[in-house]
């Protein structure tokens, strides 16, 4: 069933056609490939790379931000008529932000725009590669407090 107000991890790629999507997840995964084999160093420039990559949120404030500024000076200087774009850039914001989902979206998305949380699967596989977790030993069974702290959940 749709839910009027998305869930935050997924309501951007709700919102995406499958098509969509599955291009950015398979980029995602010829970069992880590549990296792979590239080295270290390699990974690590990807890696700062990746901390500037914008997200679908980032590039969304900042052009609704770009819009409304825009529609307000028009509105102030050439007809009262274009403070709408500023009003309308507020309207498909608040849809967003409640449904995950405004028109500039699709766009964005085709342009390879990701969401954090699929720049995250990137770096979280980079960081794998590059051996980040190689000293990391999953505890098989908690014990003492860390089996009462584990109950409670």
């Amino acid at each position: 069933m749709h839910q009027f107000i998305a869930v935050t991890t997924h309501r951007v790629p709700v919102h995406t056609p499958p098509e969509l999507n599955d291009s950015i997840r398979r980029r995602t995964e010829r970069t992880v490939r590549l990296y792979s084999a590239a080295g270290r160093e390699a990974i690590d420039q990807r890696l700062e790379e990746l901390d500037a990559e914008w997200d679908i949120e980032r590039t969304l404030e900042a052009n609704a931000a770009t819009v409304s500024l825009a529609g307000w000076l028009l509105g102030a200087t050439v007809s009262r008529k274009l403070f709408i774009l500023p009003a309308a850039v507020a309207a498909f914001l608040l849809q967003h932000a409640i449904q995950g989902w405004c028109p500039p979206v699709r766009l964005f998305r085709r342009l390879g725009f990701r969401t954090a949380a699929e720049i995250a699967e990137e770096r979280f596989a980079l960081k794998a590669l590059r051996g980040d977790f190689a000293g990391i030993q999953a505890d098989p069974e908690p014990s003492g407090e860390d089996a009462v702290a584990a109950a409670d959940i």
